[in-house]
């Protein structure tokens, strides 16, 4: 079954028919989602809003309104921070794409590197605030976006684009077709897009990315039009990885990258991604008569994505900001009370460690040095001692959707839809370079020790292990490690009304869905020989769901309006799992997210101000987050299932937008957000070089959610006449937070920790750490166009500058470390003082310096 739907996808996302799209004709009445016409730069997705960089935190949430100031610029204003909308994860934020949901059914998100390059065709898109109606869907809790792929509705005409950047490419380059209806009903579309990098501007990172679009559709008189659609953006590209402010204070350089290394006297970066996720759709639209209209669509895409990354096999870690390599890790550079590390003799080690990273070739991977080490090892019969290992997501896609829109008499509007689907995830690791080595074997080298070498607990896959029990040789291209299927299946029917009676608009919607998932395993894991191999048993899901709003025009252009609603939400299958690379096993007390969402708003349009203000409360219960890392204090692999979280999102929006002249406007915005765990929750925890589970609870209260800025402010000066856009933003970010380490927190670690280094305080209260926060700050951005008319077309030169000031002391994410402070005597159990102290080092990403884009479009 999953090779004939894998199949039927290919096809259908491959087939290469020209397309272009056609005007939306949908009525729409008052309170409606009318089609939001915005400026160019709106819609040259930065690399933060395309969600290409998988080390990073999450995707930031593309939102906008008709109405609402604040939430009509902030998507795209606060994207050089990653700014989630109201802090919340992007799996709550809904995308489609001709009324056919595109969110990843496994993890929830959508990956804008989908649409990447499509800027032209995202023009089309129908957005819609929480508590708004639509006609595609009951609006997610952080919003839903609907893009209109037809060809039919793309802009006519002609369009060359050529852009110059230092961002994550540097040069672009665009054409956009689109036909119009013909005489005879039909209508084309094209685009392609290119964008390169030798250099990114991350030293040692590069860009390659080709897109495209194509679709037909053909409109009949009876009403009815079939539309198809195909795109795809094929990508390779290379990583930034996060350090700690020690490490940039040696490379004295915000953008250092441990990444990547000369190799042969040619730059070569260890994290290479490949993405590449052809899609396709077909739309058949039935106006059944003036008021009322079926949509129905199939969608199917089968995506392939392909991370790289150094690895290492008993033996030194190659990365160059290793915290061994480190000065601090010699000389205690906190406390001044540590005789140990406080030495004259620490203090030389410190001198000449910071001596080794002056030099730049210290600072960087040591490619050369990996083969020689590996071509030695393989002199002596051993295996690979350094390794690139490549992890792959492939995921299969196919649904079915469809929604009926009926306008009954002249103020009330009713939809109805439904959706199913199902997605084939397949998870699976290859080996990509073995760097000069002559062999690698498929054994768990991590529970070597902890295991004899000869015992078939070591092994990835007892069915290829071989009759001498050493494990099947690997070779490059080869699977090894892990190789499994997660499955979903979903159906969900959704409906919405909407009436305006007087100066009262109310809109009530509900949904009902069914959500099944389970795993399956190719590979026999030697500690789970027979909770491994094979299908899993399967987890089933009722969700479902309303809400309810309420707008009432009180005069004057003064409104307001409230909203309320509660669902039932399944997990994702990505956190169902406790060790998915392992074995079969479901987390345990794996349950629905309970949600319940409110929010206020007052609005105000006048003639010279227009203004929102609103206040929201949402509250999730029985939240389940799953991680998985490195755990360096045990060398092994750690995977951690939390559930029974408790989550409380609350905060104030502001927008003003005051028009000064004709041609000039300022707009004042700020949020202040809150986003944070309310409870402790029960935690699982499995490393990899043991098949043994442990149960503990995670002192998380008040762990805030991370990666993006919980207060921001700005004000935009606007100057729009005869052709001229200057724009002038100043945006100030606070409260931003780093991803939390559990296991620094677990109740055992703690009492580990005991008074001596702060894990409980002298009455025995647990003192768990305080969540590292990243420094915020001031950015100022700007923008200049000019658009001239010709002859035969249009000229459009657009200017877009990110951090004028060059500020580049402001953090946009990061992560704490999870590795203890200290060591621990494994016969006395005592605890001593490490002198690197990792709580003070979490790694961080910080925003990149002043950079820019130049567009240039002709239209003809």
């Amino acid at each position: 079954m999953q090779k004939k739907l894998k199949l039927a996808v290919i096809a259908l996302c491959s087939s290469s028919m020209v397309v272009a799209q056609n005007n939306n004709n949908t009525d729409t009445i008052r309170h409606e989602q009318a089609q939001n016409m915005m400026d160019e730069s709106a819609f040259t997705f930065t690399e933060a809003q395309l969600g290409e960089d998988n080390d990073r935190s999450s995707n930031v949430t593309i939102l906008n309104s008709n109405s609402n100031v604040y939430a009509s610029e902030v998507g795209f204003l606060y994207s050089p921070l990653r700014f989630r909308y109201r802090a919340l994860s992007p799996k709550y934020n809904d995308v489609y794409i001709n009324g056919a949901p595109m969110n990843d059914m496994e993890s929830g998100q959508f990956r804008y590197s989908l649409v990447g390059g499509l800027n032209q065709q995202t023009r089309n898109v129908d957005f819609a605030l929480p508590f708004e109606n639509n006609n595609f869907s009951m609006t997610a809790m952080a919003g839903s976006n609907n893009y209109d792929f037809r060809a039919g509705s793309m802009a006519g005409g002609h369009r060359i684009t050529l852009s110059g950047a230092n961002r994550n490419y540097t040069l672009r380059g665009m054409y956009t077709y689109g036909s119009g209806f013909n005489s005879k009903g039909w209508a084309f579309a094209a685009n392609i897009t290119y964008r390169w990098a030798n250099r990114g501007y991350v030293e040692g990172t590069f860009y390659n990315a080709l897109s495209y679009f194509f679709g037909v559709q053909k409109k009949w008189n009876n009403g009815h039009s079939l539309s198809f659609s195909t795109w795809g953006n094929p990508t390779e590209r290379s990583s930034q990885g996060a350090s700690t402010d020690e490490v940039y204070w040696l490379a004295n350089d915000y953008q250092y990258n441990p990444y990547w290394g000369y190799q042969n006297g040619h730059r070569r970066n260890s994290r290479v991604v490949n993405d590449f996720a052809p899609a396709a759709i077909f739309t058949w639209d039935w106006n059944i008569n003036d008021k009322t209209k079926l949509t129905t669509s199939l969608f199917g895409k089968y995506s392939m994505y392909k991370s790289t990354k150094l690895n290492y096999n008993n033996a030194d870690n190659p990365q160059p900001d290793y915290w061994k390599n480190l000065p601090s890790s010699y000389y205690d550079v906190w406390n001044e009370q540590n005789t140990r590390y406080r030495t004259a003799q620490a203090y030389s080690d410190w001198n000449a460690a910071v001596n080794w990273w002056k030099i730049k070739e210290n600072r960087q991977i040591q490619w050369d040095r990996l083969y020689y080490a590996n071509r030695q090892a393989a002199a002596n019969g051993q295996d690979a001692l350094y390794y690139v290992q490549a992890k792959h997501n492939d995921n299969a896609t196919i649904t079915l959707s469809s929604s009926l829109n009926t306008h009954i008499g002249k103020d009330k509007v009713f939809n109805i839809g439904f959706m199913i689907g199902q997605n084939f995830g397949r998870h699976y690791q290859t080996m990509e370079d073995l760097l000069g080595a002559k062999s690698f074997h498929n054994v768990n080298t991590y529970a070597i020790g902890t295991y004899a070498a000869n015992d078939p607990r070591i092994q990835y896959d007892l069915n290829t292990m071989g009759t001498q029990g050493l494990g099947a040789l690997v070779y490059e291209g080869d699977k090894f490690g892990y190789d499994y299927n997660l499955n979903v299946r979903r159906g969900t029917l959704w409906t919405n009304f909407a009436h305006t009676y007087g100066n009262l608009h109310y809109m009530v919607a509900a949904k009902i869905g069914y959500d099944n998932m389970y795993r399956r395993g190719y590979m026999r894991n030697g500690m789970f020989a027979n909770n491994s191999y094979g299908k899993s048993k399967h987890a089933d899901f009722l969700t479902g769901g309303g809400k309810f709003s309420g707008t009432w025009t009180i005069g004057g252009g003064n409104a307001v309006s409230l909203g309320l609603g509660y669902e039932h939400r399944a997990p994702q299958a990505s956190n169902a799992f406790v060790s998915p690379e392992m074995n079969n096993d479901f987390v345990q007390n794996l349950r629905n997210e309970r949600i319940f969402s409110s929010e206020i708003s007052y609005q105000y349009s006048g003639n010279w101000l227009h203004a929102n203000l609103s206040a929201y409360y949402n509250h999730l219960t029985h939240v389940t987050e799953w991680q998985n890392f490195y755990f360096d204090d045990v060398n092994s692999f750690t995977y951690v299932s939390m559930t029974g979280i408790k989550k409380n999102y609350y905060g104030v929006e502001l927008g003003l937008d005051f028009k000064l002249t004709s041609f000039l406007n300022f707009k004042a915005l700020g949020t202040w957000s809150e986003a944070k765990n309310i409870n402790n929750a029960d935690v699982i925890y499995m490393n990899s070089t043991k098949s043994t589970f442990y149960k503990d609870v995670v002192y998380n209260k008040g762990m805030r959610e991370s990666g993006t800025p919980l207060s921001a402010y700005s004000g935009i000066l606007s100057f729009h006449q005869g052709g001229w856009f200057i724009d002038l933003k100043g945006n100030y970010y606070d409260r931003i937070y780093l991803s939390y380490a559990p296991s620094l927190r677990y109740g055992s670690t703690l009492r580990t920790m005991g008074t001596k280094f702060g894990g409980i305080d002298a009455e025995g209260n647990y003192t768990p750490y305080a969540q590292s926060e990243g420094k915020g700050g001031f950015m100022l951005d700007a923008s200049i166009g000019k658009n001239i008319y010709l002859k035969s077309g249009s000229l459009s030169i657009n200017l877009m500058i990110t951090n004028l000031l060059n500020n580049q002391k402001i953090v946009s994410g990061g992560y704490e470390q999870s590795r203890s402070s200290y060591t621990i005597n494994q016969t006395t159990g005592e605890t001593t003082a490490r002198a690197y102290d990792f709580n003070k080092n979490p790694k961080k990403y910080y925003v990149n310096g002043i950079n820019g884009m130049l567009n240039i479009a002709y239209k003809f």
